[in-house]
Parts: C-alpha cells; sequence; structure tokens
C-alpha cells in the first residue's frame, strides 16, 4: 500500500479575507487557485484593461461586486481596490485595518 500523510493541521481553513470601504465589507477570493490566475495575469509591469477586469472578476465574488458597483468609482479609484485586494491576500499590504 501507499504511503499516505496527513497534512491537514498544518493548513489554515480560515476563510476569505476581506476590504473595508465606507464601511462596507467587501470579500476577496482568496483561494489559490484563483490567485495563481490573478498573479498570471497581473504579473506584468502594465497590465491592460483586460486584465484589470478579468481579475477583478476572479477576486470578487457578486455580492462584493454589487457593492462596488454603487460606490460609483472611478477607474483608478478601482485599480486601487484591485491592487489592494491583491495586496491583502498575498500578505504584501502596509495597511492597518481592522482584524
Amino acid at each position: 500500500m501507499a504511503r499516505v500523510v496527513d497534512i491537514t493541521d498544518k493548513l489554515s481553513f480560515e476563510g476569505n479575507p476581506s476590504l473595508k470601504i465606507k464601511g462596507k465589507k467587501l470579500e476577496v477570493n482568496a483561494d489559490a487557485p484563483t490567485m495563481l490566475k490573478v498573479m498570471g495575469l497581473m504579473g506584468s509591469d502594465d497590465p491592460g484593461i483586460n486584465e484589470i477586469l478579468t481579475t477583478y472578476n476572479m477576486l470578487f465574488p457578486d455580492k462584493s461586486k454589487e457593492e462596488i458597483e454603487k460606490l460609483k468609482l472611478d477607474f483608478n479609484d478601482l485599480i486601487v481596490v484591485v491592487h489592494e485586494a491583491i495586496d491583502l491576500i498575498t500578505g504584501e499590504t502596509n495597511a492597518q485595518g481592522e482584524q
């Protein structure tokens, strides 16, 4: 029989993190397959509109996207939201937010 190693205790199943904008908590998809796709899309120094749109659609579940649309952000602010979501997931954020 092949060897089986249970690594369950080494894994984190905490769920998705959230960004907070104007008092609204916006869930961000943080699963590994999504993040690998996002990193592939956003890996260049200057991602295009298609890459940003695809990344936005992958990062935010429908409920979060509905809340973002209600904010009526301009395009530059939307790019900030996308970048902050990526930083939140990868742990590269310097912002001090709620835990």
